[in-house]
């Protein structure tokens, strides 16, 4: 419908012999434009142009007040470690450009780590984790995080089952050992959950879209074949790393906008800042943030009803 409807635009645009031009008559071609479009496509366009911008004025309120925590960090000297982890195509990227948009880029870093180089597969896993963390005032968010040694991995058998059963026993005690910073630092840890229906929508949007071709990857190529893989690792990690001192969160994301909306909420109910807007609800929607040791329950009963986790 959205390629059909963009089509229509384009012809009226070559009928119209449309080219870049004065103001004024850059409103007689949008006029023309206008007249000439069929009802179901102003309709369309209308529709969509409106729900776009209701969607981006209801983050920006937050988006404001993530601003105003960023301040307070800088200006207590705190710093500010977020996590996003979760299966291929389950938003991560898009929340956090959502939530960096309008932050000063001068006391935040995006962190992506790729594949270890021959020298650091040496080293302790957490080692290049490590050289990334925040300095005083600074938030670092992670796009992937160590947590790839308890997911990725080992389904991938990109590390061996000694390394793997290793990293789960030691990962929260170098955690406890982060926030133990003189109160100084906050660990947040997310998991996005995407449904396999729902991811399997997104990577046929990569293979189709020539603008989100290259986010398609080989481990995404076998994410669906591996579901349950992956779903067992999840399990397992809940299970292993879900402590009361670092609890994950688990952020349903099938809803893009609801799933960057509720996060910006628990990022901002973490920290304690100066001129919070009061008339704001900060508590993020219990059906789309789920502490862990509840989806950990959930995977249980399925395993009960279904003879294995499905989420």
């Amino acid at each position: 419908m959205k390629e059909e409807t963009n089509s229509s635009i384009e012809d009226v645009l070559k009928s119209l012999d449309y080219q870049s031009c004065e103001p004024e008559a850059d409103s007689y071609y949008h006029e023309q434009m206008y007249a000439i479009l069929q009802e179901r496509h102003k309709q369309e366009i209308i529709k969509s142009a409106l729900i776009k911008y209701y969607k981006a004025e209801e983050l920006k309120i937050y988006q404001a007040e993530l601003i105003k925590m960023q301040a307070h960090l800088e200006r207590t000297g705190k710093k500010m470690i977020i996590l996003f982890d979760g299966r291929d195509a389950s938003g991560k990227g898009g929340t956090i450009r959502r939530i960096t948009r309008y932050m000063n880029e001068k006391h935040y870093r995006v962190v992506a780590l790729g594949k270890p180089n021959p020298v650091q597969r040496t080293e302790l896993h957490m080692k290049r984790y490590i050289e990334q963390f925040p300095r005083a005032g600074e938030i670092v968010l992670f796009d992937r995080s160590w947590y790839n040694r308890a997911m990725v991995e080992p389904v991938m058998e990109f590390c061996t089952n000694d390394q793997y059963n290793r990293f789960l026993k030691k990962v929260t005690l170098y955690e406890n050992n982060f926030i133990l910073d003189a109160g100084q630092t906050i660990l947040l840890k997310l998991y996005f959950s995407v449904s396999k229906e729902e991811q399997a929508k997104r990577f046929e949007r990569r293979r189709n879209d020539p603008l989100r071709q290259w986010k398609l990857s080989e481990v995404d190529l076998q994410a669906q074949d591996l579901w349950d893989e992956f779903t067992e690792k999840k399990m397992v990690m809940l299970q292993k790393t879900h402590t009361r001192e670092c609890p994950w969160w688990i952020v349903k994301s099938d809803d893009k906008h609801r799933a960057r909306l509720e996060t910006m909420k628990l990022i901002l109910s973490a920290v304690k800042y100066r001129g919070r807007r009061r008339s704001l609800d900060y508590k993020p929607d219990a059906e789309v943030v789920v502490p862990g040791n509840i989806e950990l329950l959930r995977m249980k009963n399925q395993i009960k009803e279904y003879g294995k986790p499905l989420l």
